[in-house]
């Protein structure tokens, strides 16, 4: 279900507006969304600032990560492995990534028969392998890192199913730790220039994390690391769909061009919808009083989609410009992946361009990620022409 309609209807409501039946605030505007999320001081993003915390970090086998901690603790956080997601740093993964995107493709197109499906084929495979390969851990596991990642960003609206949601959270998670916790002790006996080593000797005496936050460090890499990417790639080919073939000819000659269509993606269907905030004191915002402890759901997909701010705000306008879109959030915990997730993308969508004319999405009915936070489709069918 698309929840495009219902941003605008909330939007023309209020841009800050009180949900009695869930308890939380919930906040629809480019202006606000924005004004919240470079604002630590008033509203935190740690659970614990919550007056009834759905889930507090320093519980559970997993600890607190840089995306449940407030500054100065969430820079430290960040800073243990934020060196590995500079552009530098990424530039040099580039042959490799193309290697795969191509591997993957051959792959693809040996079963096909001018058709196969995105998702399963490209869009998930391609950044949990890279994703893994940084970590060092064994991209042939992908399949129970999927698993894992789905459960722990699966949401539900049935209240008859919620209990079994959070337990198959609860069992991931615990799973997730089990799995890191031994491959950083084997790091910890032979380190390797892998993010693994980087994590396993910054842990304990002396190190900047506890062995929770480790764990929580590793499981936050892994997810965010596939979860983003995966829906990026499969949400660009969507709305490219709707473009002509000139504008495909373009994209495949033009690296300006494919990058600000890129953009246009993470501002037109952008694979995080929402982001949660915690009141820290008593403050105002458009006008409403909010108390400590309440929980503001900030739809960055209904900013990103607000007239006030973008021009014809409902049409995918490849070459947008400028287009500051909340794709990747804002402020201090603006997405530590952006850049490795944009440059996959960008590789993955070149290299489709490139290899396969005719690219079209097949019409089928797709079926929405099961989350209210992440946007995407379980599967995307593409057809094609022709392929190199």
């Amino acid at each position: 279900m698309e929840p495009f309609d219902w941003y605008e209807q909330m939007r023309d409501t209020g841009s800050v507006q009180y949900d009695e039946r869930r308890g939380v605030w919930d906040v629809f505007r480019y202006d606000e969304v924005k004004a919240v999320l470079d604002d630590d001081e008033r509203f935190s993003v740690d659970p614990r600032n919550a007056a009834s915390p759905r889930q507090n970090p320093d519980e559970g086998p997993i600890g607190g990560t840089m995306l449940t901690r407030d500054p100065p603790r969430h820079d430290e956080l960040r800073s243990v492995v934020e060196e590995a997601f500079r552009p530098r740093q990424l530039r040099e993964l580039v042959p490799r990534m193309r290697t795969i995107t191509h591997e993957l493709l051959d792959d693809a197109l040996a079963d096909a028969d001018g058709q196969f499906d995105l998702v399963e084929a490209l869009s998930y495979p391609l950044p949990v392998i890279v994703i893994a390969e940084l970590l060092g851990v064994p991209s042939e596991e992908r399949e129970q890192f999927k698993q894992w990642s789905d459960t722990l960003v699966r949401d539900t609206d049935d209240e008859t199913e919620a209990e079994a949601v959070v337990e198959a959270r609860e069992d991931a998670g615990e799973e997730m730790a089990d799995y890191f916790a031994r491959h950083l002790e084997e790091r910890r006996e032979n380190p390797r220039d892998d993010l693994l080593t980087t994590i396993a000797t910054n842990e304990g005496a002396g190190g900047q994390l506890s062995h929770r936050e480790a764990l929580g460090t590793c499981t936050l890499l892994l997810t965010a690391g596939n979860i983003t990417t995966t829906n990026l790639i499969t949400n660009a080919v969507r709305c490219l769909d709707t473009q002509d073939a000139e504008t495909h000819a373009r994209l495949a000659d033009d690296e300006a061009a494919l990058s600000s269509a890129i953009e246009e993606t993470l501002r037109y269907r952008s694979p995080v919808q929402a982001i949660l905030r915690n009141v820290t004191r008593e403050t105002e915002l458009d006008g409403k009083t909010l108390q400590a402890g309440e929980e503001l759901v900030l739809w960055a997909g209904s900013a990103n989609r607000d007239e006030r701010q973008f021009d014809d705000a409902d049409t995918f306008v490849p070459d947008r410009s400028p287009n500051q879109h909340l794709g990747f959030g804002y402020g201090t915990h603006y997405c530590l992946g952006a850049p490795l997730a944009r440059l996959e993308a960008k590789i993955a969508l070149d290299v489709l361009f490139d290899r396969l004319s005719g690219l079209e999405v097949v019409d089928t009915e797709l079926q929405p990620v099961r989350s209210s936070f992440i946007y995407g489709v379980e599967s995307l069918p593409v057809s094609y022409e022709s392929a190199t």
